[in-house]
């Protein structure tokens, strides 16, 4: 199921008390902690690895609030972006999760594949709170795909 793609995501990067308990390791070129803004900035081969997930991306940017690091209010990842766990792999341009409305957004040639198949969209919103997931393109295209039966 595509929604399992992204549940994993809103685990590996909400802060919530669980999640302090579960490690997870973010590497890049490049850190920067900005906190007259709240920001923290990971850029080049950024990779960042949950237990159930590992995102790449050219950059990452988590904005925080007064709780400091582990309290995210966005995390966003952007340019060429990968999310994969072991059943399911996206691709897509730019990803936001925001933990306040539990909300994924994956935009920019979205790519979905599982075994059961693809889905190619211009943008994927998965409300982790209903489980449901929503692709959807332009006007010049349409939503695709191609499943297979087991």
């Amino acid at each position: 199921m595509m929604l399992r793609l992204f549940a994993f995501l809103a685990l590996a990067l909400a802060a919530t008390p669980a999640l302090a308990q579960q490690k997870v390791n973010i590497t890049a070129d490049l850190f920067n902690l900005d906190e007259s803004t709240n920001t923290a900035v990971f850029t080049g081969n950024v990779v960042v690895v949950h237990p159930t997930v590992t995102v790449w991306a050219p950059k990452v940017v988590a904005t925080y609030g007064e709780g400091g690091t582990t309290d995210i209010k966005t995390f966003e990842a952007t340019g060429n972006v990968r999310l994969k766990t072991v059943d399911q792999d996206a691709t897509g341009e730019r990803a936001v999760f925001t933990p306040a409305d539990q909300l994924l957004h994956l935009t920019g040639n979205v790519v979905v594949v599982n075994s059961g198949g693809t889905v190619n969209a211009d943008e994927l919103v998965v409300n982790l709170e209903t489980n449901v997931s929503t692709f959807t393109s332009s006007k010049k295209g349409r939503v695709t795909g191609v499943f297979t039966s087991q």
